[in-house]
């Protein structure tokens, strides 16, 4: 197969690139963190729209703070303020995505910086950020999505049974690690992925959906089972011997939602590969590298490859669990003695045995069986090698992950309280 040149010589190793461009010699760990705008009043989900609605609350938040608009067209979408952002998910999700740091503690005294300064907006407002991973009351029949050209799209596009409720009813958080090769990539990009059905389970808390008991621990991880098996779940089978290559093939396979031209959002619906765009274009449009970029990003993995790794399939979490998610992959993926542990921990899982395990712990979080056990003791396994780690790094980090260590030992997730 031939993927060298389009007509304007967007060439496969410029893709490759995107991926080299992110080795790196640091360690630091970012964190994008959704929660859930509901009214104080009646417990639903705020609107977009109208007087007391999220578009006005960032108008306020601007004015106040001194945020700059991101802007779709002519609608507030988010706010900016140096390498932080403040935007706006597409049903109205409220999510802060932070300079990555060298210590959990800058993220966390970031993230309380920000709710101090719009505490005061929000009480006017009448309106409580919920740390939940999925709305309690309101159901995507009743949330608008937020007037964002994308977000239309993806909507018409998605064609899992439970894409609009991924969309629009779900908050979690996701981690960002630096890697610095892609033998380095690869192997954290590997254990990620085998870690990640344990870590759901860990942090299930999307048990009342629409006022009642779905009977799920973590019905968003049931969502993004069931949004797009095209462009979700595992990004490719993880071996020994994946490569980058392995990762940019994967993309070039997968169809395209739209492309950006001029402040214009251009669907494509599916209708081809990013293969076939590079070498045929699409209604005289010829692949760029912001379509490259573009793709990648509308990949939705539970550990997807970019310039740094995204981990990404996490309820949210408050009481200070939140801060236990980046301290955990902090623990593990930063220290060779933790990650060889872990990795001995997990190796002997085949991938048909954790791509099941995904779909149970949906329903049964830390009670969740594999080869006819309970994961809970791997689960605590897994955060004890992360707090040994921690406390050897002498950085008094350990202490961000005692409260789920505790909810461990109790035999407990977040959903159970």
């Amino acid at each position: 197969m031939n993927y060298c040149k389009t007509k304007n010589h967007l060439e496969y190793s410029q893709l490759l690139e995107e991926f080299y461009n992110g080795c790196k010699n640091t360690q630091k760990i970012g964190m994008e963190y959704e929660r859930i705008p509901i009214r104080k009043s009646d417990s639903e989900v705020v609107s977009y729209y109208g007087e007391y609605g999220m578009e006005e609350l960032l108008r306020e938040i601007a004015k106040e703070d001194n945020w700059d608009y991101i802007l779709d067209g002519a609608n507030i979408i988010g706010l900016k303020k140096l390498h932080d952002t403040i935007t706006l998910e597409p049903g109205c999700q409220f999510e802060l995505s932070l300079e990555p740091q060298d210590y959990i503690k800058d993220l966390k005294s970031k993230i309380e910086e920000i709710d101090t300064n719009i505490r005061p907006i929000l009480d006017k407002f009448g309106i409580e950020l919920i740390n939940k991973g999925v709305s309690p009351k309101t159901t995507y029949r009743n949330i608008k999505l937020i007037p964002k050209q994308r977000y239309a799209i993806m909507a018409n596009y998605l064609w899992g049974i439970l894409s609009d409720v991924m969309m629009r009813e779900t908050a979690g958080i996701q981690v960002g690690i630096d890697y610095k090769s892609e033998e380095d990539a690869i192997r954290k990009f590997n254990l990620a992925n085998l870690m990640m059905p344990f870590v759901t389970a860990i942090y299930s808390n999307s048990k009342i959906r629409g006022g009642v008991d779905t009977g799920y621990k973590s019905f968003r991880a049931l969502a993004w089972l069931n949004t797009d098996n095209d462009r979700c779940g595992f990004a490719t089978k993880f071996t020994d011997g994946m490569c980058f290559r392995d990762y940019v093939n994967r993309l070039l396979d997968t169809p395209m939602i739209f492309i950006n031209r001029e402040n214009r959002t251009i669907s494509l619906n599916g209708r081809m590969t990013f293969k076939e765009f590079m070498k045929d274009g699409y209604e005289g449009f010829e692949a760029e590298i912001e379509d490259w970029n573009l793709h990648a990003n509308l990949y939705f993995p539970e550990v997807r490859l970019r310039n740094f790794i995204e981990i990404r399939n996490h309820d949210c979490v408050g009481g200070g669990l939140q801060y236990s998610i980046p301290a955990f992959y902090k623990g593990i993926m930063y220290n060779e003695s933790a990650f060889d542990e872990a990795e001995n921990l997990l190796g002997k899982f085949f991938g048909k045995e954790i791509n099941e395990l995904r779909y149970n712990v949906a329903k049964y979080g830390i009670r969740s069986k594999i080869r006819g056990t309970k994961i809970s003791d791997i689960c605590k396994k897994l955060t004890d090698i992360a707090y040994q780690s921690l406390i050897t790094q002498k950085n008094d980090e350990e202490k961000f992950l005692e409260p789920a260590i505790e909810l461990l030992k109790q035999g407990k997730m977040p959903a159970d309280l």
